[in-house]
């Protein structure tokens, strides 16, 4: 069991040589961010609705998954509920939300425990943190306490990768993926990964942000998600799927996972990259038909429960 830590300095920040340098794939000048990233999205309606949620009643062993919009999540069990990734921010700095979260936040239930994959403002979004209803624990990777301890968390827990916390009947474990977890600058220092919950006999997998990589094979191999949430967004131009995956890469990696269920997510919110925002549903239904995964992809409404 892993204990609570204290914020810890910071490495010195080099400062970036470009914009460019902002981004790990260097995929940006700043013309082409405002035009493809901010304009665009300007010039789109926010559209969607915030759900007035009817959460189910759970027998024991079954799990209710809702997704919020972007990479969150409300995952509910009889006797747990757990938030992944919590974003309901309409901007971020520049960046539009297109898309109204499912649920608002004061309609959420009390929140026995956040997982945190790493400090992107999209992921990691304090405004949203510090209005929870005073979630009792904050798991997050190594290297980015320092960053929740003000934030209304009873406990912060940070976990480096394959590592495992529990408490009472659930357990939460910290696995790899690729992608990058600086904040501002160059704060190289801070992890990133995904995490595999298992409570009431389930394993539920959230990926964070990731480019495809062999280590999909060896979570399969070792902790046997049965509900895979995979990122399908922010892929075009191809540099970019040098830290996120498209649908034909989360399809490969679903199957690598040997899960029974795909529950899509990261698209359809925030333009994060330069594919519409309805490409990568469109695209994943074509992929599902043509390998015969129909029933194993759960692509969900915003805001709606579904039990598995």
């Amino acid at each position: 069991m892993n204990k609570p830590v204290s914020p810890k300095t910071a490495p010195r920040r080099r400062l970036p040589r470009s914009f460019k340098d902002l981004t790990p794939a260097k995929h940006f000048n700043p013309a082409t961010f405002f035009r493809e990233l901010v304009w665009k999205a300007l010039l789109t309606p926010r559209h969607g609705e915030h759900q007035r949620p009817v959460f189910p009643r759970l027998k024991t062993g079954e799990v209710a998954i809702t997704w919020i919009g972007h990479a969150s999540f409300l995952i509910q069990f009889t006797d747990l509920n757990v938030l992944i990734d919590p974003n309901f921010a309409n901007w971020l700095f520049l960046l539009k939300r297109i898309k109204r979260a499912g649920l608002k936040i004061k309609d959420l239930p009390p929140i026995d425990l956040v997982l945190l994959t790493h400090a992107h403002f999209d992921h990691f979004h304090k405004p949203t943190l510090r209005k929870l209803p005073h979630p009792k624990i904050g798991i997050m990777p190594r290297g980015v306490g320092d960053l929740a301890h003000d934030l209304g968390f009873a406990r912060v827990i940070e976990l480096d990768q394959w590592e495992s916390f529990s408490t009472g009947s659930w357990q939460v474990t910290f696995t790899p993926s690729k992608h990058w977890g600086a904040r501002t600058l160059r704060d190289d220092h801070r992890g990133y990964g995904g995490f595999v919950l298992e409570h009431q006999g389930r394993k539920i997998y959230h990926a964070g942000d990731s480019a495809y990589f062999d280590g999909f094979k060896l979570i399969g191999k070792k902790l046997s998600p049965e509900i895979a949430l995979l990122p399908i967004g922010a892929y075009y131009p191809e540099s970019f799927r040098r830290v996120h995956m498209g649908p034909d890469e989360a399809v490969k990696a679903f199957k690598e996972l040997g899960a029974k269920w795909f529950v899509p997510m990261h698209s359809g919110t925030f333009k994060l990259s330069f594919e519409d925002l309805d490409e990568p549903p469109r695209w994943l239904r074509q992929i599902a038909r043509e390998q015969n995964l129909t029933r194993q992809i759960k692509i969900l409404d915003e805001g709606v429960p579904e039990v598995f």
